[in-house]
């Protein structure tokens, strides 16, 4: 199942979070049958992804990787240098998807005409942003040439970020969903709500949550180093939630973060 682009590039609705893993990892996502591969300067692990892609087995073209600048080449104007050093990394000539990792104040703006360079070249068959709230997105809405095709954010059960998402939806920018699992909360996994919901189908809860994410039509990338549980991430295309279900799980937000604030960090 696939998410076209407003460009017409299409991608995985469903793929692997790399943060922290290894080549190991990352091969054996692509063995349980992953072919979108989330990764970004700043994990400091391209050159893992680059080795499990090489080693694979599959062409380049079966693979679709995100890789993502780091606000440190975002405060430094050093955006163009940085792409190259990840496609070193990588081992590539293009990546699938290039995103802003955070919106650095000032500065996501100029870097934003670079990716639109690099996308021109042809290095990057889409771009995006991760972490941008509506207020970047206006902001840059004023400037762009090219607009942003990705906005990948925390989403999951207890952030469901309704607002932008229907803002996203509005201007044809496609979400994906970061932590979708909330980092494995455990008071997510005690919810009465989803605990009913995957008796039902008989499903883990983690399945319901990203079968609930892509019912949305938010791309999802959900990250495990255990062969069993990256299969069971994957295996959520032979149900299908309802409408009352969907809207039980909407109903646990709390507007609560795992991850940093967008508005207020200091990387």
């Amino acid at each position: 199942m696939n998410v076209k682009l407003q460009n017409g590039y299409e991608l995985p609705i469903i793929g692997y979070g790399t943060f922290g893993l290894t080549s190991d990892d990352v091969g054996n996502a692509l063995k349980c049958g992953y072919r979108r591969i989330d990764s970004a300067y700043g994990y400091g692990n391209e050159d893992q992804v680059g080795i499990a892609v090489k080693n694979c087995g599959l062409k380049r073209e079966e693979i679709f990787i995100t890789t993502k600048v780091t606000t440190g080449a975002l405060r430094e104007n050093k955006v163009v240098e940085e792409f190259e050093l990840s496609l070193a990394n990588l081992q590539t000539d293009y990546v699938d998807l290039y995103l802003i990792h955070w919106p650095v104040k000032e500065k996501y703006i100029p870097a934003w005409a670079e990716l639109e360079k690099i996308y021109a070249s042809g290095k990057a068959k889409a771009i995006g942003f991760s972490n941008a709230q509506i207020y970047h997105l206006e902001e840059l809405n004023k400037v762009w040439k090219v607009p942003p095709m990705v906005n990948q954010v925390e989403i999951h059960p207890y952030m469901t970020q309704k607002p932008l998402t229907n803002y996203c939806k509005e201007m044809h920018i496609a979400m994906e969903a970061w932590s979708p699992l909330a980092a494995g909360m455990a008071e997510l996994f005690a919810e009465e709500v989803l605990i009913n919901i995957s008796k039902k189908y008989n499903k883990t809860i983690s399945q319901i949550i990203l079968r609930w994410d892509i019912q949305q039509g938010i791309m999802t990338i959900p990250k495990s180093e255990t062969i069993e549980w990256m299969e069971n991430n994957i295996d959520i295309f032979d149900f299908e939630l309802t409408n009352d279900e969907m809207m039980l799980i909407d109903g646990l937000n709390r507007n609560h973060r795992t991850g940093p604030d967008p508005d207020n960090f200091s990387f």
